[in-house]
């Protein structure tokens, strides 16, 4: 297989990059796409153009102040960006809780001016305490940066009083006060993600409202965003890129009522995208009797399955989670969705406008075809859309 990245290539200018979101959110742009045209409306408008029978899932994660930085006794400045937790646990809602010391594999800006085993310092305010959070390069190699604080604080508490939110690198801007508040989805609630699921930023509660009175339903899924999302692909093949690994958190009665609306399931986000058809494969795995079910592989679901139900798997989980007396289960995805991806799950997407020449365009073009996407974006542009992170939406009905 080959898919030639340059074939998702798109003249993208700096002024159609969003750096601030609409205010209210929902008055954003909403560009609908159905195999019959393309309409353009408001977010606020989105009820309109729903099935009765759609039933939305979204991503609740919430972003971490994620950008931690210190000050070498020489005056160099240190920046941390947390990554992925490695002590005392892979597992985010555990290290999240944790009142200690945590280790955590880092990007780390100016690393040449940091010793191996050296400490940093830094003070952070909490509940009108001043308290101490040191860090402390374990593994040079790894880059795994040790934390430790006093105070009995959860970590969670920690990066927020400490720590910055972490922009995405092409608003080419650092972060502001807003930002705290304007680069998370009003229904955010687990902590764990370095980056938004950008495509819920334009809903309100007024939207919300309008879609209750529809009788359209809808369900959360915790996918926690890594920093991987924004990266570039260098590879002219796409297959070869690195798919970044990434922790998803689902609950028994979130398959349930899946199985209760299974006929429109739409996805609000890629990540939430990323999450059902990565859900579909564990219960694959499950059912092909696999030793590591709950990791999906970036190019698994291109290896030759049967033809399994999204029922059937579904099922699989809800057994297996009985089986052993589990309300939830943790699984890490590094799926990649691409054109000749067979959607098990999801109906359509509500999603941003992406990047050009980045696998969530890949994703875009695997939903509607390759004609399609190009249309959309064209039209996009024509019209003067906002792009990327704080940018307008898309409604896309295949």
């Amino acid at each position: 297989m080959k898919i030639n990245i340059s074939d998702y290539q798109y003249p993208l200018e700096d002024r159609q990059i969003a750096r601030f979101p609409e205010n209210p959110r929902d008055e954003s742009r909403l560009l609908v796409y159905r195999p019959a045209g393309i309409e353009h409306t408001r977010f606020k408008n989105i009820a309109g153009y729903l099935p009765e029978n759609a039933h939305l899932v979204l991503n609740n994660t919430r972003v971490i102040p994620a950008r931690l930085f210190f000050k070498r006794k020489t005056g160099a400045n240190i920046e941390i960006f947390l990554l992925n937790p490695i002590e005392p646990s892979g597992v985010l809602p555990l290290v999240m809780e944790e009142t200690r010391t945590v280790t955590w594999h880092c990007v780390i800006g100016n690393k040449r001016r940091w010793k191996e085993g050296e400490s940093l310092e830094g003070e952070f305010r909490y509940e009108d305490r001043t308290l101490l959070l040191k860090a402390r390069l374990t593994d040079n190699l790894q880059n795994y940066v040790q934390l430790e604080w006093e105070g009995d604080v959860p970590f969670s508490q920690v990066v927020v009083a400490y720590g910055n939110i972490p922009l995405p690198p092409y608003l080419n801007r650092e972060a502001e006060e807003s930002d705290k508040q304007d680069y998370q989805t009003i229904y955010s609630e687990k902590d764990g993600a370095v980056a938004a699921p950008t495509a819920g930023l334009h809903f309100t509660p007024a939207v919300f409202d309008e879609l209750e009175k529809k009788g359209i339903g809808k369900s959360f899924v915790t996918l926690h965003v890594g920093a991987g999302t924004f990266m570039p692909v260098k590879e002219e093949n796409a297959l070869n890129h690195p798919m970044h690994s990434e922790q998803m958190v689902v609950h028994r009665r979130f398959i349930e009522n899946l199985l209760l609306n299974e006929s429109f399931i739409l996805p609000v986000g890629t990540t939430s995208m990323r999450s059902l058809e990565s859900l579909y494969w564990f219960g694959v795995k499950i059912l092909e009797g696999s030793e590591n079910p709950f990791f999906i592989e970036k190019l698994f679901p291109y290896d030759g399955h049967g033809d399994i139900s999204m029922r059937a798997s579904f099922e699989a989980i809800l057994r297996f989670l009985e089986h052993e007396n589990q309300e939830q289960l943790i699984g890490n995805t590094e799926i990649m969705i691409f054109p000749g991806y067979r959607f098990r799950v999801c109906k359509g997407l509500i999603t941003n406008f992406h990047q050009p020449a980045s696998t969530l365009l890949l994703l875009v073009a695997a939903l509607i075809g390759e004609q399609s996407w190009k249309e959309v974006y064209r039209q996009a542009r024509e019209n003067n859309y906002r792009f990327l992170s704080f940018g307008d939406s898309s409604l896309l009905l295949p």
